[in-house]
């Protein structure tokens, strides 16, 4: 099996036998929740395709985006920092399917193993690489800059041009109302940058819409690009 998970295809192959025997292979539906805040994380997913997001909550029922995983990564990231639990909630935005190991598993054999260890624990630099600028943009972009960013993070971790997205789940991305959306979508789909039609985006020109993201988008990129490997 060719592994379309990049950080397994960065394994060597002797690497990537270690931990074969212990996958378990799910189709992971849209809105499936993986991780709950504050429960423990059982499983640690590695996903082929689809989109997970990861949101910080405030309360029970508010909260904002503060991350995305798919083929680029893998999601629970607390277990290789030798904690057990998240405060966040992540959960499929755009259906998928991968592997996922017993954390219990997954522990034991990074113990073992130094250099399948090295290669995670540079995932999570790259991770938290992208948090961050998540942060930095949020508060220094418009709302326009923010979703040319978020659509091409999507695009880096897809096959294709279509990027199946509710006006629900923009608005909780961007931390905006549903109005706002409609009206971003419409500014980047009246440049020529997208074609948006319900629950779909279809990027048409991607370099223009990188001109547009300007310096919200890139850093996190160079950085997974410099520590793993090319992220399409």
């Amino acid at each position: 099996m060719v592994f379309n998970n990049r950080l397994l295809r960065a394994l060597s192959p002797a690497d990537q036998e270690v931990l074969r025997p212990y996958f378990q292979w799910s189709e992971l539906d849209r809105g499936r929740v993986l991780v709950s805040p504050d429960e423990p994380i059982t499983r640690v997913w590695f996903p082929e395709n689809g989109l997970s997001s990861i949101i910080a909550m405030s309360g029970t029922d508010q909260g904002i985006e503060v991350g995305i995983a798919g083929r680029d990564g893998l999601i629970g990231v607390p277990i290789l920092l030798d904690a057990d639990r998240t405060p966040h909630r992540i959960f499929m935005q755009v259906a998928g399917a991968g592997h996922s190991i017993d954390r219990d598993d997954l522990r034991r054999t990074l113990d073992e193993n130094a250099s399948i260890r090295n290669l995670l624990l540079r995932y999570v630099q790259a991770y938290s690489t992208q948090t961050t600028y998540t942060a930095l943009s949020n508060a220094i972009h418009t709302i326009e800059e923010r979703l040319a960013r978020w659509l091409l993070m999507s695009h880096d971790r897809q096959d294709g041009d279509e990027i199946p997205l509710t006006h629900d789940f923009l608005a909780l991305m961007l931390g905006v109302r549903r109005p706002s959306v409609t009206i971003a979508l419409h500014s980047l789909e009246g440049l020529g940058f997208i074609k948006a039609t319900r629950g779909l985006i279809t990027v048409r020109k991607r370099a223009d819409l990188m001109a547009f993201a300007g310096t919200s988008y890139g850093v996190p990129e160079a950085e997974y690009d410099r520590l793993i490997g090319p992220l399409r």
